[in-house]
């Protein structure tokens, strides 16, 4: 898969998120949030998406995947996570997306 981007993004209480996107950045914004516990996202998930449509960004949860530090579970609630959205649509000035 070819990513558009491939950062880590720091967040609150130590944490730092593995956020990638790819497909086309004029496309519709998506946000991929993956199953847990401390999977992160397989590329093989984003097959659902139709990358000509779609602007998909996928990133891995607190403690999960690529994301630091590696099965961290401080500062990691329900309230954080939606925290950690917000971050990520404010860092790519999306005003809506679609939750996958």
């Amino acid at each position: 898969m070819k990513w558009l981007t491939d950062e880590m993004l720091p967040v609150s209480d130590g944490h730092g998120l593995c956020v990638r996107s790819t497909g086309n950045p004029d496309g519709i914004p998506a946000v991929f949030l993956h199953g847990g516990p401390g999977s992160g996202v397989q590329e093989s998930q984003l097959g659902v998406f139709d990358l000509d449509r779609f602007h998909v960004i996928a990133f891995d949860q607190r403690g999960a995947g690529l994301s630091t530090p590696k099965g961290g579970r401080d500062g990691n609630t329900t309230a954080h996570l939606v925290a950690d959205i917000e971050a990520i649509r404010d860092r790519f000035g999306i005003d809506r997306w679609l939750v996958v």
